[in-house]
């Protein structure tokens, strides 16, 4: 088993904190001053978190000099499927458990889908958007 590298998975949750955050406040203003519906408003905001978030990890946590296409769609694929965690997770627990309060929604979405979420974006991020022949050295030491 590998040793998990706490300076790399550090920078990524700070990346991917600044990506969601993105994504919540672009969420916001599409849906309330902007009026937007909440399908459209998602989407966008969605993919501005993903471009936040290859950037953050392609310029830092990465230290990639050039940005490439290719990765940036892989990332996006990654994400994606991630977000495919969560809804899995909330669809679970809402349609199959019957677990249908507003908190219960919140804990497996937000918290369990996050989780899950989160673990499956930086396995796939490390392997296989940003591969590196040799050591990889996070901008965080």
């Amino acid at each position: 088993m590998k040793r998990v590298p706490w300076p790399e998975a550090a920078s990524f949750i700070l990346v991917g904190g600044c990506a969601y955050a993105a994504d919540v406040a672009l969420f916001t203003l599409l849906r309330g001053p902007g009026g937007w519906g909440p399908l459209t408003a998602k989407a966008v905001s969605f993919l501005a978190g993903c471009t936040v978030a290859y950037l953050g990890n392609a310029l830092g946590t990465y230290r990639r000099r050039t940005l490439r296409l290719r990765e940036y769609a892989a990332f996006f694929g990654v994400n994606g499927a991630g977000a495919i965690v969560q809804l899995l997770c909330l669809a679970v627990s809402h349609h199959g458990l019957g677990l249908t309060s507003a908190r219960a929604d919140l804990v497996s979405g937000l918290g369990v889908g996050m989780v899950l979420a989160t673990c499956l974006r930086f396995w796939g991020t490390r392997t296989l958007v940003f591969r590196v022949a040799g050591r990889r050295t996070p901008w965080t030491g």
